[in-house]
């Protein structure tokens, strides 16, 4: 059986996660899980882009349909991308099983 969901990590500039939330749920996600994290950025990177990276972060982890995954990242790219005052990069993985998703949620599969 094919992989029905995918977790997408989303890691921002701290205080940048709603409009992650804002940008997933347009695509059709009901929700996540937001975590604080600290970056370890590279002064020689920060240098040759002409970018400033901040430490602070937080990573927003996802669960969606796999179905809406190319969507979803376009979007987050496009609200708290790179180019952006969120700095922010996404991904994802396969989930192969899921427990405590809203049964609606599912049978949309």
């Amino acid at each position: 059986m094919e992989n029905q969901f995918e977790m997408v990590f989303a890691i921002v500039n701290s205080g940048y996660t709603e409009e992650v939330m804002d940008a997933v749920k347009a695509c059709g996600a009901t929700g996540g899980t937001i975590l604080n994290a600290r970056g370890t950025a590279n002064t020689e990177i920060e240098k040759f882009f002409g970018i400033s990276i901040s430490s602070e972060k937080e990573l927003v982890m996802i669960i969606i349909a796999k179905e809406i995954k190319e969507n979803v990242l376009k979007a987050i790219y496009e609200k708290v991308g790179l180019d952006t005052p969120g700095q922010g990069i996404a991904f994802t993985v396969p989930v192969d099983d899921v427990v405590g998703i809203k049964k609606n949620f599912i049978d949309k599969k």
